[in-house]
C-alpha cells in the first residue's frame, strides 16, 4: 500500500486550459482553476500557461488554497538548437521551480515533435532518431539532469510523449540505459503509453525505481481507434476524447499503485487528462478522479 505520508496527488491544469490548443478553456480563469483543484482535494499542480509569472503572485494564490507547484513541463531542442540556447531556458525554468519549491522538472525532446502538429497523423508520421543522434540527445540530459541536481536540487524527469522521439517502450529502454540515474529519471505516464500500445506495466515494473514523478492518465480506446483508423493528429485525439482521467477510462490503476508501493515511491502523483472543458466539465471529472484514487490507492 502507498504511503500516504510520501506521497501528494495533485492534479494538470491543462484540464480548465490546454496549453496546446488555448482555445480549449478558454473562458476558464487560472482562479477559476487552482479553486476548483483545491475543491476536488488535491494538494498541488503542475504550471499552466494561465499561471502567474512572478513568484510572489503565484505562491500568494496557491499558498490561499494551501496548493504547492509539484512540476512544470519543459521543451528540450537538443537536437535542433544549441546546447547553450536550450540550457539558458532551463535555468530559468530550474529557478523558477526552485522558488516555488518544486522537486522536479518535466523535460520533453520536442525537436521533430508532431504533438502539436493538427494535420499531421499521430500514428504515422513519427520521428525516429539516428545514433548519432541519441548520443546528442543522451548526453544533453545528462548534462541538463547534472545542472538541475547539483545547482537547484531539483531531479530531471523525463516525460515519454505520443508524437515525438521518445514515445515507445523501446525508445524509453534506450534512453534509460544511456542516461546516468544519477541525472535522468522517468516521468511515467500510463495514459501515452497505453494510447500506442505499448506495455506500461512492463516500463513500469522496470524502472520503478527510477520515476521519480507520475502522470495518472487514463485512454479511452475506442476514441484511440479512430484516430488510427482516420489518420488522426495527437490534437484532434485530444479534441475528441483521447484521454480521461483514472476511473473513467479502460486502465485498471489498482496494479500499478501496487508496484509504486512496492517500490517505496515517494513524491507527486498528478492527474493528468486533457479534454474538452466544455465537453468534460473540469471540476466534475477532478472529484470523479479524486474519488477512484481513494478507492483504489487508499490516499
Amino acid at each position: 500500500m502507498l504511503d500516504k505520508k510520501k506521497i501528494k496527488l495533485g492534479i494538470a491544469p491543462i484540464a480548465w486550459t490546454n496549453d496546446d490548443m488555448p482555445d480549449l478553456g478558454a473562458e476558464n480563469t487560472f482562479e477559476q482553476c487552482v479553486s476548483e483543484m483545491a475543491l476536488a482535494g488535491y494538494k498541488g499542480s503542475e504550471i499552466g500557461n494561465k499561471y502567474p509569472t512572478k513568484v510572489n503572485t503565484l505562491r500568494r494564490a496557491l499558498n490561499l488554497r494551501k496548493l504547492k507547484i509539484a512540476n512544470s513541463w519543459f521543451s528540450t531542442f537538443l537536437l535542433t538548437k544549441p546546447f547553450y540556447e536550450v540550457e539558458a531556458e532551463f535555468h530559468k525554468k530550474c529557478k523558477f521551480l526552485k522558488a516555488m519549491g518544486a522537486k522536479v522538472i518535466g523535460v520533453s525532446e520536442q525537436s521533430y515533435s508532431i504533438q502539436g502538429q493538427m494535420e499531421t497523423p499521430v500514428f504515422e508520421a513519427k520521428y525516429v532518431m539516428n545514433e548519432e543522434e541519441w548520443a546528442v540527445f543522451a548526453d544533453g540530459l545528462n548534462h541538463l539532469g547534472e545542472i538541475a541536481l547539483e545547482r537547484y536540487g531539483i531531479s530531471l524527469t523525463y516525460h515519454h510523449h505520443m508524437g515525438t522521439v521518445v514515445q515507445t517502450e523501446k525508445e524509453i529502454d534506450k534512453m534509460m540505459e544511456m542516461t546516468d540515474p544519477k541525472y535522468v529519471s522517468l516521468l511515467f505516464d500510463s495514459g501515452h503509453l497505453a494510447y500506442c500500445s505499448e506495455d506500461y506495466m512492463s516500463v513500469l515494473r522496470k524502472y520503478a525505481n527510477r520515476i521519480k514523478h507520475v502522470h495518472l492518465k487514463d485512454v479511452r480506446p475506442d476514441v484511440v481507434a479512430d484516430v488510427r483508423r482516420n489518420h488522426l493528429s495527437f490534437l484532434k485525439g485530444v479534441r475528441m476524447g483521447t484521454f480521461t482521467v483514472p476511473g473513467d477510462g479502460v486502465i485498471d490503476f489498482a496494479p500499478i499503485f501496487e508496484v509504486l508501493a512496492k517500490a517505496n515511491y515517494e513524491g507527486w502523483m498528478i492527474v493528468e487528462a486533457e479534454q474538452d472543458p466544455a465537453i468534460a466539465n473540469p471540476l466534475e471529472y477532478a472529484i470523479k478522479a479524486r474519488k477512484y484514487i481513494k478507492q483504489t490507492a487508499k490516499i
